[in-house]
């Protein structure tokens, strides 16, 4: 008797019970308000991110950057930018803004050359 209720016992754990498991229910994500954090992240990877310490016509310094050192960027006059999801201006930027950046690298000099600028909310506006 007591080898069948073991046997019972060691094959019920086994065996899923109904109610366990998945469910067809879609996961409702702990931040809706902003998205997928999975989506977001994917569109962020590949792009230079930083926090603005000084502005210049041709120059951004950034701190708190991905590499961990205060880096400067190239800025001409092809440079686009981006606030909020709409075109905007350099002149928008400000010291303390989070930005992200598409980046060109100078492969003789290392000299890194910002193609596009991203300031505010960026996830849903950053394409390739």
């Amino acid at each position: 008797m007591r080898k069948t209720i073991l046997w019972v016992f060691a094959i019920s754990l086994l065996v899923p019970w109904p109610g366990q498991g998945q469910t067809d229910k879609p996961i409702k994500s702990e931040t809706a308000r902003f998205g997928n954090p999975t989506m977001t992240a994917r569109q962020l990877q590949d792009l230079f991110y930083g926090v603005v310490k000084s502005l210049g016509k041709k120059e951004i310094v950034l701190e708190k950057t991905m590499v961990g050192v205060d880096q400067n960027i190239k800025l001409n006059e092809k440079t686009k930018y981006t606030a909020d999801g709409a075109p905007s201006t350099l002149d928008k930027l400000k010291v303390g803004d989070q930005v992200w950046l598409r980046i060109k690298t100078d492969k003789k000099t290392g000299v890194m050359q910002a193609e596009r600028v991203y300031s505010g909310v960026v996830a849903p506006t950053v394409r390739k």
